[in-house]
């Protein structure tokens, strides 16, 4: 098999709210289908990332405030996670900050070469922001 693209599909529960998340995130809506609104796209560059309201997959935030780290918990949001690489994460973390996005990891230099930041959607969908640290 040759794949050519991928496009993961969240599970959220109100389509609306997700679109206005991923806004204040930077990304911008892509198709919107149904009637009533219950299938869509957000878009970020070239990455598409599919919203579905109520279906297909699980979704549901745990009560860990961290992800990582001494008092994180990798395992208890039943959402997806998925990996975004960026050219700065500090900068991210910044505009998250100043729109009110949950950050449950600050941007920290992890021992596998890369400065990584996490935030929650709010049905528990986490991403994990990434910028490489080593020069190739």
């Amino acid at each position: 098999m040759h794949a050519h693209d991928v496009n993961p599909i969240l599970n959220v529960s109100s389509i609306s709210d997700s679109f206005d998340w991923f806004e204040r995130l930077g990304w911008k809506r892509g198709f919107q289908w149904g009637e009533p609104l219950s299938f869509g796209s957000v878009l970020s560059g070239d990455v598409q990332v599919f919203l579905c309201q109520n279906a297909q997959g699980g979704r549901g935030a745990g009560n860990a405030t961290q992800t990582f780290g001494a008092h994180g918990d990798e395992t208890s949001d039943k959402g997806v996670w998925m990996s975004l690489w960026v050219d700065d994460v500090d900068s991210i973390h910044k505009h998250c900050v100043s729109n009110n996005i949950e950050v449950t990891f600050i941007p920290t230099d992890m021992p596998w070469g890369v400065r990584e930041l996490h935030v929650r959607h709010p049905d528990g969908h986490v991403f994990r922001i990434s910028c490489s640290t080593t020069s190739p």
